[in-house]
């Protein structure tokens, strides 16, 4: 029997949890930091519970790949009404190479949505120095995404721009190679720019 995503994540909450709670040992985890003054402010017990669970998630991801199971789980957006039904990447697994596919194959849907939830609204690029964009320009910038992201606050809804990785789009460090840039759509001047660095 091969094992689902929805059991792939049970099963990662349940080993994180009992990480936390002390269930799982790692032996030498002193070894695994290489920073010994950080090493010593954490303990070996913060250590292990950290690297053991890196380390039974890896196993995880290594599952994934060899038996093709998808990282992408469904979720429900609603704003001004609308409600949109999407796949995105869980936050503990990785993308296969299929599950690219599938976000770059949601796009036309979700930026369907975000012009419908839109409408009357101004937009922001979210960058350092927050830069006002037209409803055109924000399509230009969308169609030359390779997969777009929703997600929304109380007023606010944010539109990612992505390619590259789906795993790493979301850091720093693999730009330029993946990112996602964000553009924030509100009434009027966005109430969180300056939350908008990750998400």
């Amino acid at each position: 029997m091969t094992y689902t995503t929805e059991d792939l994540i049970n099963i990662l909450d349940g080993e994180l949890r009992a990480n936390w709670y002390g269930e799982r040992v790692l032996m030498s985890p002193e070894k695994r930091l290489k920073d010994p003054v950080l090493a010593k402010a954490l303990g070996q017990g913060q250590i292990s519970k950290v690297y053991a669970y890196r380390e039974f998630r890896d196993q995880i991801h290594r599952y994934q790949l060899d038996y093709n199971i998808s990282g992408l789980v469904w979720r429900e957006c609603t704003f001004q009404g609308k409600t949109l039904r999407f796949r995105e990447l869980h936050n503990q697994l990785i993308a296969i190479p299929q599950d690219k596919e599938h976000l770059m194959a949601a796009k036309p849907q979700i930026l369907q949505f975000w012009q419908e939830a839109t409408e009357g609204m101004q937009f922001w690029l979210a960058r350092n120095h927050p830069e006002a964009l037209s409803r055109q320009q924000v399509k230009t910038l969308a169609d030359e995404a390779e997969w777009i992201e929703i997600e929304t606050t109380r007023h606010e809804l944010y539109l990612g721009l992505c390619w590259g990785n789906p795993g790493e789009c979301r850091y720093q460090w693999a730009y330029p190679e993946s990112g996602c840039d964000r553009i924030v759509a509100s009434v009027d001047e966005p109430r969180s720019l300056k939350l908008v660095g990750s998400w």
